[in-house]
C-alpha cells in the first residue's frame, strides 16, 4: 500500500478524532451551564386537570400488583389503564382481579396478531381503549396522559408538579418529561443468592445508571428547554389528549413503530406545533438493570430506534415549527449511535501511532514528549477522552447524592467513562440489526424475573379465582 496514501488515513482520523472531541467537550460544557442554571418552578392543582396513566405490561407477574396499589394510593384521582399485551404468565389475572373492583382501573387486554410488536402499538390500544370510555363533550385539552412503566413509582408530587403554571398551566405545552431515578440504586445485593465480587459489580453498575439519568440526560433535557426540543421517555412521559389527537390526525396513531417509540413521539408533537417540555423538580423510579446482558440488550434497542428516528431530519429541518437551532440539536443526538460507530475507528488510531512510534523509536518518542510539546497533546487527548465523565461523578455528588462524598463521587466518575464504553458495543449492534432488517421488539427482563416465584402464590391465587369466576359467568 502506497505510504503517502496511509499518512495520508491517519492525518485524516486525526483530525476527525480531534474534531469529535473538541465538538463533544463543548457540547458538554454548554449543558453543564444550563444545569447549573436550572431553577424550580411552582406546582400547580392537578385536580384542575383530568388525569389518565397508561400501563403497559408484558409478562409482569411479580410487579404489576404493587404497581397498581402504589399508583392508586398515591394518585387517587387518576385512572390507570393496564395493557396486558397477551401475556402468558398471570399479568392478565392481576390486573382484572383489581379492575373487578375498582372502576379506577381499567384492563385492555391484547390478543395475537396483534399483540407483542411493540410498546407504541400497546399505548395506542390504550389510546383507543380511553376514547370510547371518555364521554362526549370531555375537554380533551384538559386531559393528560400518562405514562408509566410497570415498575414505575413517581413522586407524590408528579401530578401537582405537571399541573403548574410552566408545565401543563401553559396551553402551549403539549407533553412532559420528568425526572428518571434508579430506585435500588443503594441495593447492595442486587443477587441475593450470589457472591459478593458479582453484587457489587451489579450495584455499581445500577449506580450508573442512576447518575446517567439524572446528571448528563437531565442535563440534556434541560439545555434542550432553550432549542424547544425536550425528547421523551419511556418512563415518565406525559402528554395532553389533545396533543395526541393532533399526532394521531396527522400519523394514524400516536405512537408510531420505531424502537424508540417515545422520541418518536417527541418529535411527531414537534412537527405538528407542540412544545415540550421537561422538569426535574419530580421524578419517576425504576429499576437499574445491574447486569451487563440486559443492559445491552435495552441500549441496543435504543441504539437501533435512535437510527430509525434518524429517517425524520428532512422533516424537522422543512418544519415550520422547529428552529434552525432545535433541527441542529436534534440532528447531534440522532447522529450519536453513527458518531460512536465512527469513533470506534477513528478514536484508537492516534494511541495506535504513538504506540507504533515509540516501539520503533522509543528516545525519539521520549524526546518528543518531554521536549517537543508531545506531553500537551498526550494530555488534551486523555483529557478529551475521559475528561467530560469524570466530570459527572462531582456533579452527581453536589446536586443528587451528597451522602456519597467527593472521593467516591470522583471514583463513580472515572467508572462512568467506562461505563459509556457500553454504548461503542450497542451501536454495532444495532447497526448489525439495520442491515439484516431485523426491527423486532424485546422487552427488558424485570430483575423480579430472576427470584423465586413463591412469594407471588398470595397475589396470583384470588385473581385466578376471580377471573376464572368470569369466564364461567361468560
Amino acid at each position: 500500500m502506497n505510504s503517502s496514501l496511509v499518512q495520508s488515513g491517519v492525518a485524516l482520523a486525526q483530525a476527525t478524532a480531534l474534531l469529535m472531541s473538541v465538538a463533544f467537550i463543548t457540547y458538554v460544557l454548554i449543558i453543564v451551564a444550563t444545569l447549573r442554571r436550572y431553577k424550580a418552578s411552582p406546582p400547580g392543582e392537578p385536580r384542575s386537570l383530568g388525569w389518565h396513566l397508561f400501563v403497559p405490561a408484558l409478562n409482569e407477574e411479580q410487579v404489576i400488583g404493587d404497581t397498581i396499589d402504589f399508583l392508586r394510593a398515591v394518585f387517587p384521582e387518576a385512572h390507570l389503564w393496564v395493557i396486558d399485551d397477551a401475556s402468558d404468565d398471570h399479568t392478565a389475572a392481576i390486573v382484572g382481579y383489581r379492575a373487578q373492583f375498582d372502576p379506577m382501573v381499567h384492563a385492555v387486554s391484547r390478543r395475537f396478531p396483534e399483540a407483542r410488536v411493540g410498546k407504541g402499538a400497546a399505548l395506542n390500544a390504550a389510546y383507543r381503549a380511553l376514547n370510547e370510555w371518555l364521554p362526549s363533550g370531555v375537554d380533551r385539552r384538559r386531559t393528560i396522559i400518562g405514562v408509566i412503566d410497570a415498575d414505575g413509582r413517581p413522586a407524590p408530587n408528579c401530578l401537582s408538579v405537571c399541573a403548574g403554571e410552566t408545565l401543563f398551566g401553559d396551553p402551549e405545552v403539549g407533553s412532559v418529561q420528568i425526572l428518571v431515578r434508579m430506585m435500588n440504586r443503594n441495593d447492595r445485593r442486587p443477587f441475593p443468592h450470589r457472591g459478593r465480587l458479582v453484587n457489587a459489580l451489579g450495584q455499581i453498575l445500577v449506580r450508573m445508571q442512576d447518575l446517567e439519568f439524572r446528571v448528563p440526560i437531565s442535563a440534556i433535557q434541560i439545555t434542550r428547554r432553550l432549542t424547544r426540543t425536550v425528547g421523551l421517555g419511556g418512563n415518565g412521559q406525559f402528554s395532553r389528549l389533545s396533543a395526541l389527537d393532533v399526532v394521531a390526525d396527522e400519523t394514524g396513531a400516536p405512537w408510531r413503530g420505531a424502537l424508540l417509540e417515545d422520541y418518536e413521539l417527541g418529535l411527531h408533537l414537534l412537527m405538528t406545533g407542540h412544545r415540550n417540555e421537561y422538569t426535574r423538580d419530580t421524578y419517576v423510579d425504576q429499576e437499574g438493570l445491574p447486569d451487563i446482558r440486559r443492559l445491552i440488550r435495552q441500549r441496543t434497542r435504543w441504539g437501533q430506534g435512535t437510527m430509525q428516528c434518524g429517517t425524520y431530519l428532512p422533516r424537522l429541518w422543512s418544519s415550520p415549527y422547529v428552529s434552525k437551532l432545535g433541527a441542529l440539536e436534534a440532528t447531534y443526538y440522532l447522529m450519536q449511535p453513527w458518531l460512536q460507530i465512527v469513533g470506534t475507528i477513528v478514536y484508537p488510531i492516534p494511541a495506535a501511532v504513538f504506540i507504533a512510534n515509540y516501539v520503533t523509536g522509543p528516545a525519539a518518542i521520549s524526546g518528543w514528549l518531554i521536549n517537543g510539546g508531545g506531553w500537551m497533546l498526550l494530555f488534551f487527548y486523555l483529557t478529551a477522552g475521559i475528561g467530560p465523565f469524570v466530570l459527572w461523578g462531582p456533579i452527581y455528588w453536589l446536586r443528587c447524592e451528597r451522602d456519597i462524598g467527593i472521593v467516591r463521587a470522583i471514583g463513580l466518575g472515572i467508572g462512568f467513562s467506562l461505563f459509556v464504553l457500553i454504548f461503542y458495543v450497542t451501536s454495532w449492534r444495532a447497526f448489525f440489526r439495520i442491515i439484516q432488517h431485523r426491527e423486532d421488539w424485546f422487552k427488558t427482563r424485570r430483575n423480579a424475573e430472576f427470584l423465586s416465584d413463591t412469594e407471588f402464590d398470595g397475589e396470583i391465587a384470588p385473581a385466578l379465582q376471580v377471573m376464572s369466576a368470569m369466564i364461567g359467568d361468560n
